[in-house]
């Protein structure tokens, strides 16, 4: 398998102290279609049992697609709950894979972590949360942070910066060889378990 866990000590990417939010499991990928998408699905899918929330975040400002209920709009951002799941889109994809709500939410990078917490004020406390956004692991500390990686990438994005902070990375070609994937959500914590531990 190609699983890869980064140990060590937690720096900071920014010069404020992080928020930790032990419930959320935060995936980034090394560019777009390394599988950000088929992860956050498959993990719903392991953990159906648990009424996940989906959030997918993105700074590109597309038109909205039917299913998107609005949820906030202001200058430089827009939060929309997903109720489509008959479509090929990622959120729709979510909910299909049993997540109880998916949010979608377009913003400009310096509101981010506001848009964020907007969401996060409709999520019941402990609730598990997958969330698809690179950007928003340089101001939380996640439960867990994964990174996709895949052979068919079309854009690579350069994520060093994030790469140095403690992560496991998946490769997309494996997923489908998996049935369990080596996470857990326990005592409200998403956390890897490595096989190698006892």
């Amino acid at each position: 398998m190609h699983f890869r866990i980064r140990e060590g000590v937690f720096r900071y990417v920014t010069d404020f102290e992080q928020m930790t939010i032990p419930n959320l499991l935060l995936i980034a990928g090394t560019g777009t279609k390394s599988g950000k998408t088929s992860l956050a699905c498959k993990i719903i899918e392991q953990f159906n049992d648990l009424n996940i929330t989906a959030i997918k975040i993105s700074p590109h400002f597309h038109d909205t697609t039917a299913g998107l209920i609005s949820r906030y709009e202001e200058k430089g951002y827009a939060i929309y709950e997903e109720t489509n799941r008959e479509t090929s889109k990622d959120t729709s994809r979510m909910l299909q894979s049993g997540a109880a709500k998916v949010y979608f939410a377009k913003v400009w990078d310096d509101q981010l972590l506001d848009v964020f917490n907007k969401i996060m004020e409709q999520v019941p406390a402990n609730v598990p949360v997958i969330c698809e956004s690179p950007a928003l692991r340089n101001f939380i500390e996640p439960g867990l942070f994964i990174i996709m990686t895949s052979d068919i990438i079309n854009k690579h994005k350069d994520i060093n910066h994030l790469k140095a902070l403690p992560h496991v990375m998946f490769k997309l070609e494996e997923l489908k060889k998996i049935d369990t994937l080596p996470i857990g959500f326990e005592e409200g914590k998403w956390l890897y378990k490595d096989k190698r531990q006892k």
